[in-house]
């Protein structure tokens, strides 16, 4: 087995005749939490998409654990264990907590397994296990980023893709999220964040990417590129805090 979980070679994605990747490269190692920053519209999303097998590439290769998944459909994608919380959260409003959870575990055959995962959720979350009976939409937005994150747990991920987690949420509750994301990559998932909040993100991750235009322009460990007057300047908006 690979020590990457993800190995992305020369990625190239266009739509219709626009290039929204420009022949990337990018390794997730097993165990860590990987960022990918940028913009809107640097391709970020566009990147999870594909990893997921929802966009096809033009060219180049996406690899999990060495196998190689370039060809592969969303839902066999899914069952080896990438699982996407996706940007926006998009919950079933008019499900209950514990009915969207399920809807998570559409991968899991066994009900062991599914009550195991129930229990890892509310121990990360337990404000969900307060309000398994409720509807996702009388949930605050922090309870329902919550919600999509635990929903992706409960596929078993082998890789975790987060995709804007912070987004529209208050700064505490970031926090607050973010720390548990440090948890869940400590509890052995390998995690893929791609965030706009470059400094909360750049705090949890091991190793960061930096995205634009479709182009990987830095990258680097976390610790450096925190210190890193470029990034600080465009991202960080020339605070180092």
């Amino acid at each position: 087995m690979s020590e990457n979980a993800l190995n992305i070679r020369e990625l190239k994605v266009n739509y219709g005749s626009i290039e929204a990747l420009k022949g990337i490269n990018i390794s997730v190692k097993s165990g860590q939490i990987v960022a990918l920053l940028g913009s809107n519209g640097a391709g970020k999303t566009t990147t999870l998409r594909k990893i997921s097998g929802v966009l096809e590439a033009n060219s180049g290769s996406v690899e999990l654990f060495g196998k190689d998944i370039t060809k592969l459909v969303a839902n066999k994608i899914a069952s080896l264990g990438v699982i996407q919380s996706p940007e926006g959260r998009q919950i079933f409003r008019d499900l209950t907590v514990e009915e969207n959870l399920l809807t998570g575990a559409y991968t899991v055959r066994d009900k062991k397994a599914i009550q195991k995962n129930f229990e890892r959720v509310y121990k990360y979350f337990p404000v969900l296990k307060e309000r398994c009976r409720q509807v996702g939409s009388t949930l605050s937005g922090g309870e329902q980023q919550m919600l999509a994150i635990g929903r992706a747990l409960m596929g078993n991920p082998k890789l975790l893709l987060l995709d804007e987690p912070s987004l529209g949420l208050a700064p505490l509750i970031v926090k607050s999220i973010f720390e548990i994301i440090k948890e869940i990559r400590e509890d052995g998932t390998t995690v893929l964040i791609v965030e706009q909040n470059a400094l909360q993100t750049l705090k949890i991750a091991d190793y960061a990417y930096v995205l634009e235009v479709g182009k990987i322009t830095m990258e680097g460990k976390s610790e450096d590129l925190i210190h890193n007057p470029q990034l600080i300047e465009a991202y960080l908006g020339g605070r180092k805090e």
